[in-house]
């Protein structure tokens, strides 16, 4: 009797990252930095810059939107060459939060999919307080922060029973920055967040 082979999917495969998407962003992130000291005009223009971006979700490769069962994933995604700006992937599964932290310099968020939360706070005479109701992103939205606007916060994973990812913009090599997590007497307790990993897309081949 001859063998039965397994039936061959009829679905088509997972079309390969869109990064030459990725790779304008980066290119007309690098011309606004390099082309405006203000903090101002970096965030209002790299605001709109990040919302197109994040309003498709066609570039982001796999591995860098992958879950960890223990707690949410920072992945580089592009540092430039001078440190001026960073791009990263967070990916946040079901329950995953940050502590209360700060950045010590300007940020941009943007949601790819799902949705997440944020509270912003400020340091009181008591300790920490928050700022504001927290503020809910949902795919294509974007806030900024920065020691000007507002730098201290908590991010959470808004979606119950799925993954989250947002996509981050900062104004240095975030990984490396020196900065805080706050307990609730508004008491700084240094950290360096590193990433999560470590080869790189090529962006830059022929596409």
């Amino acid at each position: 009797m001859a063998r039965q082979l397994p039936a061959m999917s009829s679905a088509a495969p997972d079309p390969a990252p869109n990064l030459a998407r990725l790779r304008g962003f980066i290119v007309r992130m690098a011309d606004l930095v390099a082309h405006h000291r203000q903090e101002r005009d970096i965030l209002a223009g790299g605001s709109d810059l990040l919302a197109d971006l994040v309003r498709h979700d066609d570039w982001l490769p796999e591995r860098y939107a992958r879950p960890h069962p223990d707690r949410y994933q920072q992945y580089l995604l592009h540092c430039d060459s001078r440190e001026r700006f960073c791009v990263v992937s967070f990916v946040w599964g079901p329950g995953q939060a940050t502590p209360v932290h700060d950045h010590r310099v300007w940020g941009l968020v943007g949601v790819l999919r799902g949705a997440e939360e944020a509270q912003g706070f400020a340091r009181g005479p008591d300790g920490l307080i928050p700022v504001g109701p927290p503020q809910i992103l949902g795919p294509g939205e974007v806030d900024a922060v920065s020691p000007r606007i507002g730098d201290i916060h908590r991010v959470a994973n808004a979606v119950p029973d799925g993954t989250s990812i947002s996509i981050h913009v900062y104004g240095a090599n975030i990984g490396a920055v020196a900065r805080s997590v706050l307990d609730d007497s508004g008491a700084a307790h240094p950290f360096i967040s590193g990433y999560a990993d470590c080869p790189l897309p090529n962006l830059w081949q022929p596409v």
